[in-house]
């Protein structure tokens, strides 16, 4: 695993040791990326279900301005500020061990709009819709916002629903990458990305 594109390209990334996370391959990342960048002019990305951090550095090497990289699981958290470190994004990123529920009740005290969200929870969680809704509820999202779900390629989530559009699915063995943007129908929502820089 590595940083495939940007300032930190070709930086190696550690995985998480055991068989509990299932680190997005860099076939996949690469894919992902071209069809939501392939490059970003500034903003805050959302890293939900950080594992080993690899999309949210990746986001930070193509130009997001700051990501937020959240797990439950301590021993991923200790690889995410690993690989942070060695990707040289340290002052950018903001790590927390925390369940993703609890996480957004505390992001949304704190006023923050994400233009990018990356969902890659667990394949036996099927609640990225769920999850997506609360961040639209708590204003955590800019209008435009981009989330990238991965899941596993035999489910689907719905293609549009509550200001979420779906604008791709594509598929990689057991693997698929939705994409979605975030047009709330009502203007209600973060700031706009005018607003936020």
């Amino acid at each position: 695993m590595r940083v495939i594109a940007g300032e930190a390209k070709g930086r190696p990334l550690k995985a998480v040791p055991g068989m509990n996370t299932r680190p997005t391959t860099d076939k996949v990342k690469e894919a992902m990326f071209s069809m939501i960048g392939p490059f970003f002019d500034g903003g805050q990305a959302l890293d939900l279900f950080a594992g080993t951090g690899g999309l949210g550095i990746e986001a930070l090497s193509r130009g997001i301005d700051k990501a937020v990289f959240v797990d439950s699981d301590r021993q991923s958290i200790g690889i995410v500020r690993i690989n942070v470190e060695a990707a040289r994004m340290q002052d950018r990123a903001e790590i927390y061990c925390n369940t993703a529920e609890r996480a957004l009740k505390t992001l949304e005290k704190r006023g923050i709009a994400f233009r990018l969200v990356f969902l890659d929870p667990p394949y036996r969680m099927k609640n990225a819709d769920e999850l997506m809704l609360d961040m639209a509820s708590r204003g955590l999202l800019e209008e435009g916002a981009v989330l990238a779900v991965e899941h596993e390629s035999g489910y689907r989530y719905p293609e549009r629903f509550g200001g979420f559009e779906l604008r791709k699915l594509a598929l990689y063995g057991e693997t698929a990458v939705a994409i979605y943007d975030y047009r709330p129908a009502d203007g209600q929502g973060g700031a706009s990305a005018h607003e936020a820089q």
